[in-house]
């Protein structure tokens, strides 16, 4: 009886499979990365209601959709392959039907089919499956650093340098660009979907690994942390360069995109590095300039020069108030001070001493005929002519003179003063008469054994 429940098994699952399939798939969504295909079946009007499971008889028709891509899976090995839209029918398959090809030999094929299925009671002892890949732009994986990346900040034109740690997140995009390898190495034969949510771990583990190494050399360019997010592009480049092993090679998927959302750094490196930007920018002479103006203005709005308010009508305070804004006013090089106020507090400046604020040096030696001012010794040091007896003197103002008063601006001749020159490296200030407590270049204090 055995036997012959066999043949009968044999006889019946073979001329159920004799149908021709139509297999498809419905719009794979983002999140779904493969599924098995589908028998389309008509509900009441369908006559192939016996068919096995995981059998395609030979003409079968398979529909490829725009963004699929179809393999046809036959006992686990991968036989057929279609990436174009369209139809596609599988003429190749092992299954014979009386409906495609050649009428005598499929008549031949089907006895040999039901013979081996006899040897197995009846049972098809075969497995084909049609399987769909989503060969579109997988879109919207986010990514996050959990603990800070180590960064280098480095700036060659003011050579800062120093090292920091970011956290950046931000979203990347993907695309299977080789189903055959994707199939064999990543999700097999599946009995209903494989979905990137089964992938998104392992990726998010290795781009993170492979962030460090890109973010390294952004920093090597002179990129600031939170210029991070606009090199994007590059960063992107240098990931799928990284992952070309892991990602295209191994799995048959590769990276498209990139956008890095925002990055950050710790509060004291903030911090440091904005004191860093402070300090820099004071480089720049102009800057300097207009921070000395700022910090002038802000003292002479606060400045009660009339000696009362909190200090209580003391006159001395107006007028230590008035000669610290004298010292201010000289170390901005220049009497601009009574410029920049107004009301009472500018007319009183204007009536401070205006000693010496044209910040020029008085010249000491004297004027030769040849036009040569400041010489000091017997005798000319630009055309040799010895000093005359009635040398003139030649004041701040320009004017040369030969009285104890100058001619053109009433000043008084200025009396003659000690010219210093450092002996230890032979440095001479710019105003000889009026060397610093120290020299620039080798250190040494200014005292009586520098003298000239």
């Amino acid at each position: 009886m055995g036997l012959i429940k066999a043949a009968k098994d044999a006889l019946s699952t073979v001329l159920a499979d004799q149908w021709r399939e139509y297999f498809y798939c419905d719009s794979l969504s983002n999140d779904v990365l493969m599924v098995k295909g589908q028998k389309k079946v008509n509900e009441g009007r369908n006559s192939n209601t016996k068919a096995s499971d995981n059998i395609i008889s030979n003409g079968s028709v398979v529909a490829v959709n725009e963004g699929q891509c179809m393999i046809i899976v036959d006992q686990g090995g991968i036989v057929d392959v279609c990436a174009e839209a369209g139809q596609f029918t599988y003429d190749n398959s092992t299954e014979p039907s009386l409906f495609y090809g050649d009428l005598g030999e499929s008549i031949k094929s089907s006895f040999g089919t039901m013979g081996k299925r006899f040897t197995f009671g009846g049972n098809t002892a075969k497995d084909q499956r049609v399987y769909f890949f989503n060969t579109k732009e997988i879109i919207n994986n986010l990514f996050g650093t959990p603990t800070p990346i180590p960064f280098r900040v480095l700036d060659r034109n003011t050579g800062f340098d120093f090292d920091t740690a970011v956290k950046v997140n931000g979203q990347y995009t993907f695309k299977i660009v080789d189903p055959i390898l994707f199939y064999t190495n990543v999700c097999g034969n599946v009995t209903d979907s494989y979905k990137k949510a089964d992938l998104l771990t392992t990726l998010k583990s290795e781009l993170l690994t492979s962030l460090q190494p890109a973010l390294a050399k952004i920093s090597a360019q002179g990129v600031r942390p939170y210029e991070i997010p606009g090199f994007s592009e590059e960063i992107c480049k240098l990931l799928s360069e990284a992952l070309t092993e892991k990602w295209t090679e191994l799995r048959g998927i590769q990276m498209v995109s990139m956008s890095i959302n925002s990055s950050d750094m710790p509060a004291e490196d903030k911090a440091r590095f904005q004191k860093w930007q402070d300090t820099a920018m004071l480089r720049n002479a102009d800057m300097q300039a207009a921070r000395k103006t700022e910090a002038f203005a802000s003292m002479i709005e606060n400045t009660d020069l009339s000696g009362g308010g909190e200090n209580g009508g003391n006159p001395m305070s107006g007028a230590m108030n008035m000669m610290a804004m004298g010292m201010m006013s000289n170390m901005m090089g220049g009497n601009g001070m009574a410029n920049m106020m107004g009301g009472q507090q500018a007319s009183n400046v204007q009536q401070m001493p205006q000693t010496q604020n044209s910040g020029a040096a008085p010249i000491l030696g004297w004027t030769c005929s040849c036009g040569k001012a400041d010489n000091r010794g017997k005798f000319c040091e630009e055309c040799g002519a010895p000093k005359p007896a009635n040398a003139g003197w030649t004041c701040s103002c320009g004017h040369v003179n030969t009285g104890k008063f100058c001619q053109e601006c009433g000043k008084k001749k200025p009396e003659g003063a000690p010219l210093y020159k450092c002996d230890k490296c032979g440095w001479e200030p710019e105003d000889p008469a009026h060397p610093p407590k120290f020299c620039p270049e080798c250190g040494d204090v200014f005292d009586d054994n520098d003298r000239i």
